[in-house]
């Protein structure tokens, strides 16, 4: 089983984009979404979702005013402040708590209740291009790096379930907890990278992450004719560091146009369409050892 996960180092790279086209030429496979923060590849794909399940992880502290003595004991022991007076009585901000349970613990009239904190929800949905594994964390929300091996773990049980033979994911930008989960056990990592300093930089840092956990990295340069000699430096990078170049995507309002469709590029014709379809032939020659 084969796992690829599209990266970037940055947002509005153009990654979503990399990523439904490549969902859409490839066969026998799951597709996942592991943005969990900010999802967007629904959008293009418009999943039927037919399971939907919460996501529970850590816990936040209430308080039962019924039981409470108003001692002060939790709001001197919070090192969060997520414990203030409101008249005579003390409440818990959730947004400040941080799940530690100190003031669960230690409250002298055990006053303090614990339950689990619902995070938001993952979905098992059909699309036109076959099963997809998708999520939302509710605004503020944090453990993204659980949930994305949660999905990722349902994408390879599906992928055996039904004999697929490629799980491609749809990665989270930066080089944060998310991304570090997402390249947890892939194959093969896709940099998306736009040809600007920011750009190069934030490529280097993902680069050397993929680095540090072995993952062998492909790479995309977006809008490469924006900046001529930032995509020539990307390249040199390449070079030097043995990633392999898929190619260049000109800038090109036919993006905006398949976005405005809620199309992916490769399902109807246009040159960066024929670009992608090239690309990923390109990628199943790559060896990756897993």
């Amino acid at each position: 089983m084969r796992e690829i996960v599209v990266i970037s180092g940055k947002g509005g790279t153009g990654k979503t984009t990399v990523s439904a086209s490549f969902a859409h030429i490839a066969e026998n496979k799951v597709v996942c979404d592991l943005d969990v923060d900010a999802p967007d590849l629904h959008i293009l794909l418009s999943p039927v979702v037919r399971q939907t399940t919460p996501f529970v992880s850590g816990n936040h502290a209430v308080i039962r005013e019924e039981d409470c003595v108003r001692c002060g004991t939790c709001g001197r022991l919070c090192a969060f402040g997520a414990v203030s007076r409101q008249g005579e009585t003390f409440r818990v901000d959730e947004l400040r708590c941080e799940g530690c349970g100190v003031c669960v613990k230690l409250c002298p009239q055990k006053a303090v209740d614990f339950p689990e904190r619902y995070c938001g929800d993952w979905y098992v949905s059909d699309t036109r291009f076959g099963p997809m594994v998708h999520a939302q964390l509710f605004p503020g929300q944090e453990n993204s790096g659980k949930l994305v091996g949660l999905l990722k773990a349902e994408a390879r049980k599906m992928a055996r379930e039904q004999h697929l033979d490629t799980i491609l994911c749809d990665g989270s930008p930066g080089v944060g907890c998310p991304v570090i989960s997402s390249l947890s056990g892939a194959s093969l990592a896709v940099g998306v990278v736009e040809p600007t300093p920011s750009g190069r930089h934030d490529f280097a840092r993902v680069a050397d992450l993929c680095r540090h956990f072995r993952v062998p990295l492909a790479v995309i340069i977006n809008k490469a004719d924006i900046n001529a000699a930032e995509a020539d430096a990307i390249a040199a990078l390449c070079a030097e560091h043995g990633h392999t170049l898929l190619g260049r995507l000109p800038f090109s309002p036919v993006v905006t146009q398949a976005m405005v469709q809620r199309k992916a590029l490769t399902e109807f014709p246009n040159p960066l369409g024929d670009r992608l379809k090239d690309m990923w032939s390109a990628l199943q020659d790559i060896k990756t050892g897993r």
